[in-house]
Protein backbone atom coordinates (compact mmCIF):
# COMPACT_ATOMS: atom_id res chain seq x y z
CA UNK A 1 0.00 0.00 0.00
CA UNK A 2 2.76 2.62 0.61
CA UNK A 3 4.51 1.58 -2.66
CA UNK A 4 1.25 2.74 -4.24
CA UNK A 5 1.16 5.73 -2.34
CA UNK A 6 4.62 6.88 -3.08
CA UNK A 7 3.60 6.10 -6.77
CA UNK A 8 1.33 8.52 -6.76
CA UNK A 9 2.02 11.23 -4.29
CA UNK A 10 5.49 11.29 -4.63
CA UNK A 11 5.25 12.73 -8.38
CA UNK A 12 2.29 14.89 -7.76
CA UNK A 13 4.27 18.02 -8.99
CA UNK A 14 4.69 15.86 -12.39
CA UNK A 15 1.10 14.55 -12.22
CA UNK A 16 -0.17 18.43 -12.02
CA UNK A 17 2.30 19.41 -15.50
CA UNK A 18 1.11 16.50 -17.25
CA UNK A 19 -2.82 17.46 -16.45
CA UNK A 20 -2.09 20.40 -18.77
CA UNK A 21 -2.12 18.24 -21.99
CA UNK A 22 -5.26 19.28 -24.42
CA UNK A 23 -6.67 18.45 -27.64
CA UNK A 24 -3.48 17.79 -29.30
CA UNK A 25 -2.94 14.53 -27.25
CA UNK A 26 -6.66 13.50 -27.77
CA UNK A 27 -6.20 13.60 -31.31
CA UNK A 28 -2.84 11.90 -31.30
CA UNK A 29 -4.22 8.96 -28.87
CA UNK A 30 -7.91 8.83 -30.77
CA UNK A 31 -5.99 8.47 -34.23
CA UNK A 32 -3.57 5.45 -32.83
CA UNK A 33 -7.32 4.47 -31.66
CA UNK A 34 -8.94 4.18 -34.87
CA UNK A 35 -5.60 2.78 -36.95
CA UNK A 36 -6.34 -0.26 -34.54
CA UNK A 37 -10.16 -0.59 -35.16
CA UNK A 38 -9.58 0.19 -38.53
CA UNK A 39 -7.31 -2.84 -39.23
CA UNK A 40 -10.02 -5.33 -37.51
CA UNK A 41 -12.58 -4.44 -40.52
CA UNK A 42 -9.94 -4.24 -43.74
CA UNK A 43 -10.34 -8.05 -44.22
CA UNK A 44 -13.58 -8.43 -43.99
CA UNK A 45 -14.30 -7.61 -47.79
CA UNK A 46 -11.37 -9.76 -49.19
CA UNK A 47 -13.11 -13.05 -47.19
CA UNK A 48 -14.73 -14.56 -50.49
CA UNK A 49 -11.80 -13.90 -52.07
CA UNK A 50 -8.72 -15.30 -49.85
CA UNK A 51 -9.19 -18.92 -50.88
CA UNK A 52 -8.14 -18.10 -54.21
CA UNK A 53 -5.52 -15.47 -53.24
CA UNK A 54 -4.09 -17.77 -50.55
CA UNK A 55 -4.62 -21.24 -52.24
CA UNK A 56 -6.52 -22.33 -48.84
CA UNK A 57 -9.96 -23.59 -47.94
CA UNK A 58 -13.24 -21.48 -47.33
CA UNK A 59 -12.64 -22.97 -43.13
CA UNK A 60 -9.14 -21.79 -43.10
CA UNK A 61 -10.07 -18.18 -45.12
CA UNK A 62 -12.54 -17.35 -42.14
CA UNK A 63 -9.50 -18.28 -39.58
CA UNK A 64 -8.25 -14.96 -40.75
CA UNK A 65 -10.91 -13.16 -39.05
CA UNK A 66 -11.28 -15.43 -35.78
CA UNK A 67 -7.42 -15.15 -34.84
CA UNK A 68 -7.37 -11.47 -34.05
CA UNK A 69 -11.09 -11.49 -32.48
CA UNK A 70 -9.18 -14.14 -29.77
CA UNK A 71 -5.92 -12.84 -30.05
CA UNK A 72 -7.42 -9.20 -29.47
CA UNK A 73 -9.27 -10.94 -26.37
CA UNK A 74 -6.52 -12.34 -24.89
CA UNK A 75 -4.03 -9.87 -25.30
CA UNK A 76 -6.31 -6.73 -24.16
CA UNK A 77 -6.53 -7.27 -20.35
CA UNK A 78 -3.37 -8.39 -20.24
CA UNK A 79 -1.65 -5.25 -21.99
CA UNK A 80 -3.53 -3.11 -20.51
CA UNK A 81 -2.67 -4.35 -16.75
CA UNK A 82 1.38 -4.12 -17.86
CA UNK A 83 0.48 -0.65 -18.70
CA UNK A 84 -0.92 -0.05 -15.00
CA UNK A 85 2.50 -1.95 -14.09
CA UNK A 86 5.16 -0.21 -16.55
CA UNK A 87 4.03 2.53 -17.91
CA UNK A 88 0.63 3.66 -19.99
CA UNK A 89 2.37 5.86 -22.94
CA UNK A 90 5.08 2.49 -23.25
CA UNK A 91 2.89 0.23 -24.02
CA UNK A 92 0.34 2.47 -26.37
CA UNK A 93 3.96 2.61 -28.26
CA UNK A 94 4.29 -1.09 -28.18
CA UNK A 95 0.69 -1.89 -29.33
CA UNK A 96 1.38 -0.30 -32.22
CA UNK A 97 4.25 -1.44 -32.84
CA UNK A 98 2.66 -4.80 -32.92
CA UNK A 99 0.20 -3.17 -35.61
CA UNK A 100 3.17 -2.61 -37.48
CA UNK A 101 4.99 -5.73 -37.16
CA UNK A 102 1.48 -7.30 -38.09
CA UNK A 103 0.91 -5.41 -41.06
CA UNK A 104 4.21 -5.87 -42.25
CA UNK A 105 4.08 -9.54 -42.11
CA UNK A 106 0.80 -9.58 -44.12
CA UNK A 107 1.73 -6.99 -46.67
CA UNK A 108 4.67 -9.23 -47.28
CA UNK A 109 3.37 -12.65 -48.27
CA UNK A 110 0.79 -14.24 -49.87
CA UNK A 111 1.53 -17.50 -47.51
CA UNK A 112 -1.78 -18.65 -45.48
CA UNK A 113 0.22 -19.27 -42.01
CA UNK A 114 2.01 -16.18 -42.48
CA UNK A 115 -0.37 -14.09 -43.25
CA UNK A 116 -2.32 -16.24 -39.90
CA UNK A 117 0.67 -15.07 -37.57
CA UNK A 118 0.39 -11.26 -38.97
CA UNK A 119 -3.04 -10.81 -38.67
CA UNK A 120 -2.75 -12.52 -34.88
CA UNK A 121 -0.17 -9.61 -34.26
CA UNK A 122 -2.22 -7.30 -35.27
CA UNK A 123 -5.02 -8.17 -33.33
CA UNK A 124 -2.88 -7.73 -30.02
CA UNK A 125 -2.82 -3.95 -30.92
CA UNK A 126 -6.53 -3.54 -30.07
CA UNK A 127 -4.75 -3.16 -26.35
CA UNK A 128 -4.36 0.52 -28.21
CA UNK A 129 -8.07 1.17 -27.18
CA UNK A 130 -8.25 0.55 -23.30
CA UNK A 131 -4.47 2.10 -22.91
CA UNK A 132 -5.31 4.89 -24.83
CA UNK A 133 -8.48 5.84 -22.93
CA UNK A 134 -6.69 5.52 -19.59
CA UNK A 135 -4.14 7.92 -21.09
CA UNK A 136 -6.12 10.02 -21.70
CA UNK A 137 -7.83 9.90 -18.37
CA UNK A 138 -4.67 10.06 -16.85
CA UNK A 139 -2.85 13.31 -18.51
CA UNK A 140 -5.52 14.87 -20.35
CA UNK A 141 -6.74 18.69 -18.70
CA UNK A 142 -9.94 17.31 -16.47
CA UNK A 143 -12.19 19.56 -18.30
CA UNK A 144 -11.42 17.55 -21.62
CA UNK A 145 -11.46 13.92 -20.30
CA UNK A 146 -14.71 13.67 -20.66
CA UNK A 147 -15.37 14.40 -24.27
CA UNK A 148 -12.02 12.93 -25.18
CA UNK A 149 -13.02 9.56 -23.65
CA UNK A 150 -15.81 9.97 -25.72
CA UNK A 151 -14.14 10.40 -28.91
CA UNK A 152 -11.77 7.34 -28.32
CA UNK A 153 -14.39 4.85 -27.26
CA UNK A 154 -16.36 6.02 -30.28
CA UNK A 155 -13.36 4.68 -32.41
CA UNK A 156 -14.78 1.40 -32.11
CA UNK A 157 -17.08 2.03 -34.54
CA UNK A 158 -15.80 5.13 -36.49
CA UNK A 159 -12.89 2.40 -38.15
CA UNK A 160 -15.52 -0.01 -38.76
CA UNK A 161 -17.33 2.55 -40.77
CA UNK A 162 -14.63 3.52 -42.60
CA UNK A 163 -13.08 0.26 -43.05
CA UNK A 164 -15.27 -1.08 -45.15
CA UNK A 165 -15.70 1.20 -47.73
CA UNK A 166 -12.22 1.74 -47.53
CA UNK A 167 -11.15 -1.79 -48.35
CA UNK A 168 -13.87 -2.24 -50.76
CA UNK A 169 -12.11 0.71 -53.04
CA UNK A 170 -8.77 -0.46 -52.54
CA UNK A 171 -9.56 -3.92 -53.19
CA UNK A 172 -11.41 -3.11 -56.57
CA UNK A 173 -8.69 -1.09 -57.68
CA UNK A 174 -5.39 -2.00 -56.52
CA UNK A 175 -3.63 -5.46 -55.28
CA UNK A 176 -5.15 -6.37 -51.72
CA UNK A 177 -1.35 -6.05 -50.30
CA UNK A 178 -1.67 -2.27 -50.34
CA UNK A 179 -4.00 -2.50 -47.56
CA UNK A 180 -1.93 -3.64 -45.21
CA UNK A 181 0.81 -1.24 -46.21
CA UNK A 182 -1.90 1.68 -45.11
CA UNK A 183 -2.32 -0.09 -41.90
CA UNK A 184 1.47 0.00 -41.69
CA UNK A 185 1.90 3.50 -42.48
CA UNK A 186 -0.42 4.68 -39.85
CA UNK A 187 1.18 2.47 -37.12
CA UNK A 188 4.65 4.30 -37.99
CA UNK A 189 2.34 7.60 -38.03
CA UNK A 190 0.85 6.86 -34.53
CA UNK A 191 4.28 6.12 -32.99
CA UNK A 192 6.25 8.99 -33.74
CA UNK A 193 3.00 11.81 -32.96
CA UNK A 194 2.71 9.52 -29.38
CA UNK A 195 6.17 9.78 -29.15
CA UNK A 196 6.32 13.23 -29.75
CA UNK A 197 3.43 14.92 -28.11
CA UNK A 198 1.70 12.55 -25.54
CA UNK A 199 3.35 12.90 -22.25
CA UNK A 200 3.74 9.85 -19.72
CA UNK A 201 1.32 9.15 -16.49
CA UNK A 202 3.71 9.19 -14.06
CA UNK A 203 1.12 7.01 -11.66
CA UNK A 204 2.30 2.81 -11.15
CA UNK A 205 0.73 -0.26 -10.47
CA UNK A 206 3.68 -1.80 -8.40
CA UNK A 207 3.19 -5.63 -9.03
CA UNK A 208 4.76 -8.60 -10.60
CA UNK A 209 4.15 -10.33 -13.97
CA UNK A 210 1.69 -12.61 -13.50
CA UNK A 211 3.07 -15.25 -16.28
CA UNK A 212 0.47 -17.94 -14.94
CA UNK A 213 -2.65 -15.98 -15.11
CA UNK A 214 -1.64 -14.80 -18.51
CA UNK A 215 -1.54 -18.30 -19.83
CA UNK A 216 -5.33 -19.33 -17.71
CA UNK A 217 -7.01 -16.17 -19.11
CA UNK A 218 -5.28 -16.90 -22.94
CA UNK A 219 -6.91 -20.55 -22.73
CA UNK A 220 -10.18 -19.75 -21.25
CA UNK A 221 -10.85 -17.25 -23.99
CA UNK A 222 -9.83 -19.08 -26.62
CA UNK A 223 -11.84 -22.04 -25.59
CA UNK A 224 -14.41 -19.71 -25.69
CA UNK A 225 -14.17 -17.72 -28.35
CA UNK A 226 -13.04 -20.09 -30.98
CA UNK A 227 -16.27 -22.25 -30.71
CA UNK A 228 -18.70 -19.15 -30.28
CA UNK A 229 -16.84 -18.27 -34.13
CA UNK A 230 -17.53 -21.50 -35.41
CA UNK A 231 -20.27 -23.12 -33.74
CA UNK A 232 -22.73 -22.54 -36.69
CA UNK A 233 -19.91 -24.27 -38.99
CA UNK A 234 -19.11 -27.10 -37.21
CA UNK A 235 -23.13 -27.65 -35.01
CA UNK A 236 -23.81 -26.37 -31.75
CA UNK A 237 -24.17 -29.98 -30.37
CA UNK A 238 -21.07 -31.07 -32.10
CA UNK A 239 -18.11 -32.94 -29.51
CA UNK A 240 -15.92 -30.09 -30.99
CA UNK A 241 -18.10 -27.58 -29.85
CA UNK A 242 -19.27 -28.50 -26.95
CA UNK A 243 -15.71 -29.58 -25.31
CA UNK A 244 -14.36 -26.15 -25.87
CA UNK A 245 -17.86 -24.73 -23.86
CA UNK A 246 -17.24 -27.33 -21.24
CA UNK A 247 -13.18 -26.06 -20.98
CA UNK A 248 -13.62 -22.84 -20.91
CA UNK A 249 -15.96 -23.37 -17.47
CA UNK A 250 -13.23 -25.54 -16.28
CA UNK A 251 -10.52 -23.15 -17.09
CA UNK A 252 -12.62 -20.03 -15.66
CA UNK A 253 -13.24 -21.51 -12.55
CA UNK A 254 -9.34 -22.51 -12.34
CA UNK A 255 -8.67 -19.16 -13.10
CA UNK A 256 -10.76 -17.00 -10.48
CA UNK A 257 -9.45 -19.83 -7.98
CA UNK A 258 -5.87 -18.88 -8.68
CA UNK A 259 -6.51 -15.12 -9.09
CA UNK A 260 -7.85 -15.28 -5.64
CA UNK A 261 -4.59 -16.40 -4.19
CA UNK A 262 -2.26 -13.76 -6.09
CA UNK A 263 -0.99 -11.10 -4.48
CA UNK A 264 -0.75 -8.93 -7.33
CA UNK A 265 -3.29 -10.36 -9.89
CA UNK A 266 -3.65 -10.22 -13.34
CA UNK A 267 -7.38 -9.33 -13.11
CA UNK A 268 -8.31 -7.53 -9.52
CA UNK A 269 -11.54 -9.86 -8.99
CA UNK A 270 -12.57 -7.21 -5.38
CA UNK A 271 -12.33 -4.62 -8.13
CA UNK A 272 -14.35 -6.22 -10.96
CA UNK A 273 -17.45 -6.99 -7.90
CA UNK A 274 -17.56 -3.39 -7.42
CA UNK A 275 -21.54 -2.76 -8.47
CA UNK A 276 -20.94 -0.21 -11.19
CA UNK A 277 -17.95 -2.31 -12.78
CA UNK A 278 -20.00 -5.37 -12.60
CA UNK A 279 -22.79 -4.02 -14.09
CA UNK A 280 -21.32 -1.68 -16.79
CA UNK A 281 -19.37 -4.55 -17.76
CA UNK A 282 -22.83 -6.51 -18.49
CA UNK A 283 -24.34 -3.54 -19.48
CA UNK A 284 -21.40 -3.57 -22.40
CA UNK A 285 -21.73 -7.13 -23.28
CA UNK A 286 -25.31 -6.22 -24.06
CA UNK A 287 -24.82 -3.16 -26.01
CA UNK A 288 -21.86 -4.75 -27.61
CA UNK A 289 -24.40 -7.37 -29.25
CA UNK A 290 -26.30 -4.24 -30.19
CA UNK A 291 -23.65 -2.67 -32.06
CA UNK A 292 -22.24 -5.83 -33.92
CA UNK A 293 -26.19 -6.76 -35.05
CA UNK A 294 -26.39 -3.51 -36.73
CA UNK A 295 -22.69 -4.10 -38.23
CA UNK A 296 -23.56 -7.62 -39.31
CA UNK A 297 -27.30 -7.31 -40.39
CA UNK A 298 -27.46 -3.80 -41.88
CA UNK A 299 -24.41 -4.52 -44.92
CA UNK A 300 -25.70 -8.28 -45.27
CA UNK A 301 -29.19 -7.45 -45.75
CA UNK A 302 -28.55 -4.37 -48.68
CA UNK A 303 -25.96 -6.95 -50.75
CA UNK A 304 -29.19 -9.59 -50.76
CA UNK A 305 -30.27 -10.32 -54.12
CA UNK A 306 -33.64 -8.40 -55.24
CA UNK A 307 -34.86 -11.40 -56.25
CA UNK A 308 -35.11 -12.19 -52.65
CA UNK A 309 -38.18 -9.90 -52.19
CA UNK A 310 -36.48 -8.11 -49.22
CA UNK A 311 -33.00 -7.47 -50.63
CA UNK A 312 -31.52 -4.45 -52.52
CA UNK A 313 -28.41 -6.04 -54.32
CA UNK A 314 -26.04 -3.77 -54.47
CA UNK A 315 -22.13 -4.11 -54.27
CA UNK A 316 -19.82 -4.20 -51.11
CA UNK A 317 -18.29 -0.87 -51.83
CA UNK A 318 -21.65 0.55 -51.69
CA UNK A 319 -23.05 -0.99 -48.91
CA UNK A 320 -20.28 0.03 -46.83
CA UNK A 321 -20.76 3.66 -48.12
CA UNK A 322 -24.16 3.52 -47.05
CA UNK A 323 -22.38 2.76 -43.78
CA UNK A 324 -19.87 5.65 -43.79
CA UNK A 325 -22.89 8.75 -42.76
CA UNK A 326 -23.23 6.83 -39.67
CA UNK A 327 -19.09 6.57 -38.87
CA UNK A 328 -18.88 10.03 -39.81
CA UNK A 329 -22.02 11.43 -37.12
CA UNK A 330 -20.06 9.58 -34.48
CA UNK A 331 -17.38 12.18 -34.96
CA UNK A 332 -19.43 14.80 -34.38
CA UNK A 333 -21.95 12.95 -31.86
CA UNK A 334 -18.42 11.94 -29.56
CA UNK A 335 -18.04 15.35 -28.07
CA UNK A 336 -21.44 16.21 -27.53
CA UNK A 337 -21.32 12.44 -25.83
CA UNK A 338 -18.57 13.58 -23.33
CA UNK A 339 -20.79 16.71 -22.89
CA UNK A 340 -23.49 14.89 -21.43
CA UNK A 341 -21.20 12.48 -19.50
CA UNK A 342 -19.78 15.68 -17.52
CA UNK A 343 -23.32 17.67 -17.52
CA UNK A 344 -25.33 13.96 -16.22
CA UNK A 345 -23.06 11.75 -15.49
CA UNK A 346 -21.94 8.55 -17.41
CA UNK A 347 -24.91 6.35 -16.07
CA UNK A 348 -27.57 8.32 -17.57
CA UNK A 349 -25.64 9.02 -20.55
CA UNK A 350 -25.10 4.98 -21.10
CA UNK A 351 -28.82 4.62 -20.87
CA UNK A 352 -29.68 7.18 -23.53
CA UNK A 353 -27.04 6.06 -25.67
CA UNK A 354 -28.94 2.31 -25.17
CA UNK A 355 -32.41 3.65 -25.33
CA UNK A 356 -31.14 5.69 -29.16
CA UNK A 357 -29.64 2.54 -30.18
CA UNK A 358 -33.14 0.10 -29.56
CA UNK A 359 -34.87 3.11 -31.34
CA UNK A 360 -32.31 2.68 -34.56
CA UNK A 361 -34.18 -0.90 -34.26
CA UNK A 362 -37.57 -0.30 -34.15
CA UNK A 363 -36.72 2.48 -36.97
CA UNK A 364 -35.34 -0.30 -39.37
CA UNK A 365 -38.17 -2.85 -38.47
CA UNK A 366 -40.48 -0.20 -39.65
CA UNK A 367 -38.76 1.05 -42.69
CA UNK A 368 -36.58 -1.73 -44.21
CA UNK A 369 -38.80 -1.99 -47.17
CA UNK A 370 -37.02 1.31 -48.30
CA UNK A 371 -33.09 2.34 -49.03
CA UNK A 372 -33.44 5.66 -46.95
CA UNK A 373 -35.01 3.37 -44.15
CA UNK A 374 -32.31 1.07 -43.66
CA UNK A 375 -29.80 3.90 -44.19
CA UNK A 376 -31.05 6.17 -41.70
CA UNK A 377 -31.91 3.24 -39.30
CA UNK A 378 -28.44 2.42 -39.45
CA UNK A 379 -27.73 6.05 -38.61
CA UNK A 380 -29.70 6.00 -35.36
CA UNK A 381 -27.96 3.00 -34.16
CA UNK A 382 -24.47 4.41 -34.57
CA UNK A 383 -24.93 7.78 -32.91
CA UNK A 384 -26.36 5.50 -29.72
CA UNK A 385 -23.29 3.50 -29.69
CA UNK A 386 -21.38 7.05 -30.06
CA UNK A 387 -23.23 7.74 -26.88
CA UNK A 388 -22.92 4.61 -25.58
CA UNK A 389 -19.63 3.56 -25.94
CA UNK A 390 -18.07 6.89 -24.59
CA UNK A 391 -20.41 6.74 -21.48
CA UNK A 392 -19.33 2.73 -20.47
CA UNK A 393 -15.06 3.68 -19.84
CA UNK A 394 -16.24 6.68 -18.31
CA UNK A 395 -18.61 4.90 -16.08
CA UNK A 396 -15.83 2.25 -15.34
CA UNK A 397 -13.13 4.85 -14.35
CA UNK A 398 -15.43 6.46 -12.00
CA UNK A 399 -15.16 3.67 -9.62
CA UNK A 400 -11.62 2.85 -10.42
CA UNK A 401 -8.38 4.07 -8.87
CA UNK A 402 -6.41 5.87 -11.39
CA UNK A 403 -3.33 3.38 -10.82
CA UNK A 404 -6.05 0.57 -12.19
CA UNK A 405 -7.34 2.24 -14.96
CA UNK A 406 -5.68 0.42 -18.21
CA UNK A 407 -6.54 -2.61 -16.16
CA UNK A 408 -10.24 -1.57 -15.64
CA UNK A 409 -10.51 -0.03 -19.20
CA UNK A 410 -9.24 -3.00 -20.86
CA UNK A 411 -11.79 -5.68 -19.04
CA UNK A 412 -14.33 -3.14 -20.66
CA UNK A 413 -13.05 -3.78 -23.61
CA UNK A 414 -12.97 -7.69 -23.60
CA UNK A 415 -16.76 -7.64 -22.19
CA UNK A 416 -17.38 -5.34 -25.56
CA UNK A 417 -15.47 -7.75 -27.52
CA UNK A 418 -17.57 -10.90 -26.09
CA UNK A 419 -20.57 -9.30 -26.97
CA UNK A 420 -19.45 -8.84 -30.46
CA UNK A 421 -18.76 -12.13 -30.52
CA UNK A 422 -21.90 -13.28 -29.36
CA UNK A 423 -23.69 -11.01 -32.02
CA UNK A 424 -21.28 -12.84 -34.60
CA UNK A 425 -21.93 -16.12 -33.79
CA UNK A 426 -25.62 -15.35 -33.72
CA UNK A 427 -25.96 -13.98 -36.82
CA UNK A 428 -23.98 -17.08 -38.50
CA UNK A 429 -26.46 -19.29 -36.78
CA UNK A 430 -29.61 -17.20 -38.01
CA UNK A 431 -28.13 -16.98 -41.71
CA UNK A 432 -27.38 -20.46 -42.23
CA UNK A 433 -30.33 -22.03 -40.33
CA UNK A 434 -33.56 -19.60 -41.48
CA UNK A 435 -33.16 -19.76 -45.07
CA UNK A 436 -34.47 -19.65 -48.47
CA UNK A 437 -34.51 -21.11 -51.72
CA UNK A 438 -32.82 -19.13 -54.60
CA UNK A 439 -31.46 -19.80 -58.14
CA UNK A 440 -31.10 -23.64 -56.88
CA UNK A 441 -29.00 -22.50 -53.67
CA UNK A 442 -29.76 -21.04 -50.19
CA UNK A 443 -30.26 -17.07 -49.00
CA UNK A 444 -30.88 -15.82 -45.60
CA UNK A 445 -34.50 -15.28 -45.49
CA UNK A 446 -35.84 -11.91 -44.45
CA UNK A 447 -37.09 -13.68 -40.99
CA UNK A 448 -33.66 -13.98 -40.26
CA UNK A 449 -32.82 -10.66 -40.59
CA UNK A 450 -35.68 -9.53 -38.39
CA UNK A 451 -35.13 -12.37 -35.58
CA UNK A 452 -31.44 -10.62 -35.68
CA UNK A 453 -32.43 -7.49 -35.33
CA UNK A 454 -35.21 -8.23 -32.74
CA UNK A 455 -32.09 -9.15 -30.75
CA UNK A 456 -30.18 -6.06 -31.55
CA UNK A 457 -33.01 -3.89 -30.09
CA UNK A 458 -33.60 -6.04 -26.97
CA UNK A 459 -29.89 -6.44 -25.76
CA UNK A 460 -29.87 -2.86 -25.92
CA UNK A 461 -32.73 -2.13 -23.86
CA UNK A 462 -31.66 -4.79 -21.74
CA UNK A 463 -28.57 -2.93 -21.35
CA UNK A 464 -30.14 0.40 -20.55
CA UNK A 465 -32.40 -1.88 -17.69
CA UNK A 466 -28.82 -3.23 -16.28
CA UNK A 467 -27.37 0.49 -16.30
CA UNK A 468 -30.37 1.91 -14.76
CA UNK A 469 -29.30 -0.39 -11.12
CA UNK A 470 -25.81 1.24 -10.96
CA UNK A 471 -25.37 3.22 -8.28
CA UNK A 472 -23.85 6.23 -8.11
CA UNK A 473 -20.26 4.83 -7.44
CA UNK A 474 -17.49 6.20 -5.43
CA UNK A 475 -15.22 9.03 -6.70
CA UNK A 476 -11.47 7.93 -7.33
CA UNK A 477 -8.71 10.20 -7.67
Amino acid sequence: MSCAAGAQTGTAATEVAVRRAGWGTVLVICFGGFAVSLMQTLVVPLLPAFPELLNISRSLASWLVTIALVSTAIATPVLSRLGDMFGKRRLLVITLGLLLVGSVLCATTSNWVVFLIGRAVQGMSFAAIPLGISMISAVVATERVGQGIALMSAMLGIGGAFGMPFAGLIVRDADYHVLFWVCAGMACLAIAAVLLVVPESATRSPGRVDFVGMVLLAALLGALLVPLSYGSTWGWTSPATLGLFAASAVLTAIFLRYERRRTNPLVNLAALRRRPVLLTNLASILIGFAMMSNFVGVPSFLQASARTGYGFGISLLVSGLCMLPGGLLMVGVSPIAGRLISGRGPRMTLMLGASIIAAGYLAWLLLRGELWGVGASAVVISVGVAVAYGAMPALVLTATPEAEAAAATGLNTLARSIGTSLASAVSGALFAGITMSLGGGQAPAEAAFVVLFVLGGVAALLGMVVTSFVAKPVAYS
